[in-house]
């Protein structure tokens, strides 16, 4: 047996397990990244969601008042009318 095929047989299996774990390395690596990535979209949903749900409430606020105006004078208007009969 030559000395190259001896070097090369013990150095191919030594190569192999090398080259898995730097492989399993990279893949955490990148799976970190997608994961931050990820938690970061929804931070960003999240934040336009409370926005959203702000604008919503003063929407509703502004609403409530124009309704309690028009229930004010649907009342005096059904009041001349009571005065009118």
């Amino acid at each position: 047996m030559s000395e190259h095929v001896y070097l090369i047989t013990i150095g191919l299996p030594l190569a192999t397990v090398l080259l898995i774990f730097g492989m399993k390395y990279f893949a955490a690596i990148a799976q970190a990244k997608a994961r931050l990535a990820s938690d970061e979209a929804y931070r960003q949903l999240t934040a336009q969601a409370a926005a959203a749900q702000t604008e919503t409430a003063a929407a509703l606020a502004a609403v409530n008042g124009h309704l309690a105006e028009l229930k004010t004078r649907v009342a005096a208007v059904e009041k001349v009318l009571r005065d009118v009969e």
